[in-house]
């Protein structure tokens, strides 16, 4: 029992020196950006490297409908040979091939019929189209990631307030038995007690506080910032009275879907150009100095060149109805996202009933228990209890306070869950 007392008044005070530790760092910390709710978001959307990222791929998009667009444009081409031979080429004294000869030739061509051509200039139109959707919806998920990492910071706040509380209340207990004990009217049980019960709050204060640096580290690297980032306060969310008209084309998600259903109808509709010719026109002079016998300085050629497609084993038709095939995944895809979304906006609304009504009943329990705590403090210092029951009231306070901080987070986050759901956030 005595190795006991020991262990948990050493426990105690290693833990308050913890505290007084952590105290000086946080002092001598740098300080952090603070941000509002609507700033971190915006932040998030404009900074967020994987913003950047799908950004990217726009550029490379555009690059590809800049290529299709050239394959159906005219083109010239230039060349120029000098051709160098071991020695002239002739007969009868007349020279057929100089030694030494310049060609310079060109080519101006463009396609008269090129109807795949075509069709693939819209079809990476879509692409582009495509992938600035896909941009707006990658901002809606980097806006919801600063969004929830926003709230966790503020819940693990919330959580730390508790806990502080809770430390200091029992630190009061710990000197009021100390000081019973000193004054010769208090036993040393009741002091270990109270000992015990400040090294667990001192512990929960400690493991709170790296949950809040933590969380800030996390929001900070969502807002892009080298540094971590603290929150201003509770935002407020307001919960829609009704999902309005229109709603689920709003998302983001089923806009792009609808895009790559778009995207991918338009090839599977394009897929009978692959059996129509093309035509190719073009337009080649060229010039050779010093001329041959047989070869005038001056020349040009005109060429109308068509390609008419006859038999490929296949291959069109099995492309054919892989674009198909691909289509169809695609409305079953937006099918089931369609489906999921109704799901969360109802899943939404029912958790904001009950997490409103759990929040009311949190908050009635820590009441109920503070005033518990209030009595048996009362209690114990006329001396009409023990500090058994003032210890299990300390704890049933911290823990009713804990309670009603996790449901003020599942309330704020139900309430954003159906803003998501509902295509409105961002906004």
């Amino acid at each position: 029992m005595a190795e006991l007392r020991r262990g948990l008044v050493l426990a105690a005070m290693a833990l308050a020196g913890l505290a007084s530790f952590a105290s000086r760092a946080a002092a001598q910390a740098p300080t952090l950006d603070v941000v509002s709710f609507e700033e971190a978001v915006q932040r998030a959307i404009q900074a967020n490297l994987t913003v950047q990222r799908a950004a990217t791929a726009v550029l490379g998009a555009e690059a590809l409908l800049a290529q299709a667009r050239a394959a159906v444009r005219p083109s010239i081409d230039g060349a120029a040979t000098v051709t160098t031979l071991d020695g002239e080429r002739g007969f009868s004294g007349n020279v057929v091939q100089p030694r030494t000869q310049l060609l310079l030739g060109g080519s101006a061509a463009m396609p008269l019929l090129a109807s795949a051509q075509w069709a693939a200039r819209l079809q990476a139109a879509d692409q582009v189209t495509v992938a600035s959707v896909a941009v707006h919806d990658v901002r809606r998920q980097v806006g919801v990631a600063a969004a929830e990492a926003y709230l966790a910071v503020i819940a693990r706040k919330r959580q730390l307030e508790v806990n502080v509380r809770a430390r200091d209340t029992a630190k009061a207990q710990l000197d009021y038995a100390t000081a019973r004990r000193e004054g010769g009217v208090g036993s040393r049980l009741n002091e270990l007690r109270a000992a015990q019960e400040l090294a667990v709050d001192e512990e929960l204060v400690e493991r709170a506080t790296l949950a809040v640096q933590l969380g800030q580290e996390a929001l900070g690297v969502l807002l892009a910032a080298d540094k971590a980032v603290d929150t201003a306060g509770p935002p407020a969310l307001e919960t829609p009275a009704a999902d309005g008209e229109g709603w689920l084309v709003h998302r983001t998600d089923i806009k792009l879907f609808d895009a790559r259903i778009d995207a991918a109808g338009r090839v599977v509709a394009d897929s009978w150009r692959d059996w129509v010719p093309t035509v190719r026109a073009a337009f080649e002079p060229q010039y050779i100095t010093p001329a041959g016998l047989f070869q005038p300085s001056g020349t040009w050629r005109a060429v109308v060149a068509a390609n008419v497609p006859l038999f490929d084993a296949g291959r069109r038709r099995a492309a054919k109805s892989q674009r198909e095939a691909s289509l169809a995944l695609f409305r079953v895809e937006r099918q089931d996202a369609e489906l999921r979304a109704k799901s969360d906006v109802r899943i939404a609304r029912t958790t904001i009933d009950a997490e409103a009504k759990a929040l009311g009943r949190a908050r009635e329990a820590a009441g109920h228990a503070g005033e518990v705590l209030r009595i048996t403090d009362v209690a114990f210092r006329a001396g009409a209890t023990t500090n058994i029951e003032l210890v299990d009231a300390q704890r049933r306070a911290r823990d009713a306070e804990s309670a009603v901080a996790q449901a003020e987070d599942r309330a704020r986050s139900a309430r954003l869950a159906l803003l998501v759901a509902l295509g409105r956030f961002p906004g």
